[in-house]
């Protein structure tokens, strides 16, 4: 479809809205609006214009942060992961791990390097810098 113009925003299923808003601000995010709607639905969104919503629904009762799209053998169906492009590799992953997020995985293939970590209810996030 032509009338396609872009990605408007990235749903994540959370736990709680402190402990997020807290880890995404560390990510330069700003917080917008929420809890809003019958969800509910908490909003964040970069200065580069990537916009998260947060689904307050979570189930709560658990303390496990498996994810189960990625973690399990078994291999679901879904979304498993956001990418985020950056300008610099290295100055990313430098100041992500000086902000004591763990970055699981470093790769580099056919020119472009990413590295992923994971939020406080362990969705995956990528930092991509494409091939020149």
């Amino acid at each position: 479809m032509q009338e396609i113009t872009g990605i408007n925003h990235v749903g994540l299923r959370v736990k709680s809205l402190e402990v997020s808003r807290s880890f995404y601000q560390k990510l330069g995010f700003l917080f917008l609006v929420g809890p809003v709607g019958p969800e509910p639905v908490a909003i964040m969104e970069h200065p580069s214009g990537v916009n998260i919503n947060f689904i307050l629904n979570a189930d709560t009762s658990s303390t496990s942060t498996e994810n189960i799209l990625m973690d399990s053998h078994q291999k679901y169906p879904g979304f498993t992961h956001i990418a985020l492009q950056v300008s610099d590799f290295k100055s990313a992953a430098t100041k992500v791990e000086a902000l004591g997020m763990v970055i699981t995985e470093k790769v580099e293939y056919e020119g472009a390097q990413f590295f992923f970590i994971r939020d406080p209810d362990g969705n995956v996030i990528e930092f991509h810098h494409p091939a020149k």
